[in-house]
């Protein structure tokens, strides 16, 4: 297995398994790849602040991803350049699911969010996925308080 960061070759790679994670909870476009049109079009406007980690078997085609989105903060006195990081889409195709290919994932993005100056790497996960988490060294918090929608 290889992870690397993704470019914008592998788009096309990254609707799909974008639309396999999702298609059956959310409205689809009319396909993958009218999908991967748009993926590419926000991910270029989006480029500086959303990284995508990919992982590869022998073969090119991609097997997995997760994206790590990298928020400003707020300036403070001595810490002019801080920043914050959240995992996002976390995606293991379900024949390869088992083999550490999703946890080497989340470890790349977070990683390199924390190599870039993050100061915490957050993940918003389905309750499925909490051990998971737990394992990699990630713990709930009570100062990380979320708002239901109205």
């Amino acid at each position: 297995m290889r992870i690397s960061q993704a470019n914008a070759d592998d788009v096309a790679d990254l609707a799909r398994l974008l639309w396999l994670d999702t298609h059956d909870e959310e409205p689809a476009p009319r396909s993958v790849d009218a999908f991967a049109v748009e993926l590419a079009k926000w991910w270029a406007a989006h480029q500086d602040s959303h990284l995508a980690f990919v992982a590869r078997l022998l073969r090119p085609e991609i097997v997995g991803m997760a994206w790590v989105a990298l928020v400003p903060r707020v300036p403070r006195p001595g810490a002019t350049s801080r920043l914050s990081a959240d995992i996002q889409s976390v995606f293991v195709k379900p024949n390869q699911r088992g083999h550490g290919i999703g946890s080497a994932l989340v470890e790349a993005a977070s990683k390199h969010a924390t190599h870039l100056g993050a100061f915490r790497v957050t993940v918003h996960s389905g309750r499925k996925a909490v051990p998971v988490y737990e394992r990699l060294g990630f713990e709930s918090s009570r100062q990380i308080l979320q708002r239901p929608p109205a």
